[in-house]
């Protein structure tokens, strides 16, 4: 496999192929301490621990990237205007030294503070903390100021008290086989997800339905912006042009299939998740526009040339889920303040 390749989850995740039976084997014992860990935090042997503020946890059940980090930018710009100061505490998964606590702010090198981390701070420029331990990286943000903590990807995370637990859902791929890991894409049995508040489903597109019980999400893009800087410039200026579309994302596909929906002609590289980015990376042979997606560029701009563009997108939710979120997190607050 080339360093360019992108691992790809086995055919029968996602797919009817047949799963092997050490897949399923692995997975019956994978089950079994999934259900152990949750009997012992059930039962108080394992402690959760609070912050002192609420807390809203983002996450998925299964591997792979479901749209949480645009969710979190839009939680944190919508819980700040409606009077919260929010704090974001995440793992800060691929960073060069990933057990390091550290601040991350706009000016953050990904490799230290992590993409996706850094992506949030540069949108929000909200207080930022990565550290493995997430009840420390709570505890630090409430000591910042903060009276809101918003956990990133931190649903298995059971340490951390959570108010309000919000799941993500691919709307494409949903459970895959339903299987748990590695016989299948989840993290937890899909019953895990009756216990979260709130189910959002970052659908493919905008004549996709969210099920009942559960909260439609669209992923809103509309321009491209030059990473060396300049004037934004609107996808539809691409419109019958090939372009190079770049994602080292979970799910690759989805940005090159929202490209096409815009009418560009993707020449799709898709890397791995987390991908550490390197000018030869880039060598594609031909000087087309190469588009990528937001978590890529932050770790591209020291190279990039005036044809690369990030393409934001921005979570576009009902009025009625802030609603209830903010029924939701009154009482936690209220308690908070006493």
């Amino acid at each position: 496999m080339s360093r360019r390749a992108m691992p790809q989850p086995p055919a029968y995740w996602f797919g009817d192929g047949t799963v092997p039976l050490w897949a399923r084997a692995l997975a019956a014992v994978y089950g079994a301490l999934v259900a152990a860990r949750a009997r012992l935090y059930g039962l108080g042997v394992l402690r959760r621990h609070r912050v002192g503020v609420p807390v809203i946890v983002v996450g998925n059940i299964t591997a792979g990237g479901t749209g949480k980090t645009p969710l979190t930018i839009a939680l944190v710009e919508r819980l700040r205007a409606a009077g919260f100061k929010p704090g974001v505490a995440s793992r800060g998964y691929g960073r060069d030294d990933d057990g390091q606590a550290r601040w991350v702010d706009a000016a953050t090198p990904p490799a230290d503070g992590g993409d996706e981390p850094v992506l949030i701070a540069r949108h929000t420029g909200t207080r930022v903390r990565v550290d493995r331990d997430r009840v420390a990286a709570a505890r630090a943000l409430v000591a910042a100021g903060c009276d809101l903590v918003i956990c990133d990807d931190g649903l298995q995370h059971y340490r951390l008290q959570r108010d309000v637990e919000i799941e993500v859902i691919d709307g494409a791929r949903r459970y895959g086989n339903g299987r748990l890991m590695p016989a299948g894409p989840l993290r937890e049995p899909v019953e895990r997800a009756a216990a979260c508040a709130f189910r959002v489903v970052n659908l493919p597109d905008a004549q996709a339905d969210a099920a009942f019980g559960e909260w439609p999400m669209h992923l809103q893009a509309d321009d491209a912006l030059p990473l060396r800087g300049g004037r934004p410039k609107p996808l539809s200026a691409f419109v019958g042009q090939r372009v190079h579309a770049v994602a080292g994302i979970g799910n690759p596909g989805r940005f090159f299939a929202m490209l096409r929906a815009k009418g560009l002609g993707v020449v799709p590289h898709a890397f791995a998740d987390h991908h550490a980015y390197q000018a030869e990376d880039f060598s594609f042979g031909s000087e087309l526009p190469v588009l990528m997606t937001e978590k890529d560029a932050v770790k591209c701009a020291t190279f990039a040339n005036a044809w690369f563009y990030s393409v934001p997108v921005v979570a576009k939710l009902p009025e009625a889920f802030w609603i209830a979120l903010l029924e939701r997190l009154t009482p936690a607050a209220n308690a908070a303040a006493e």
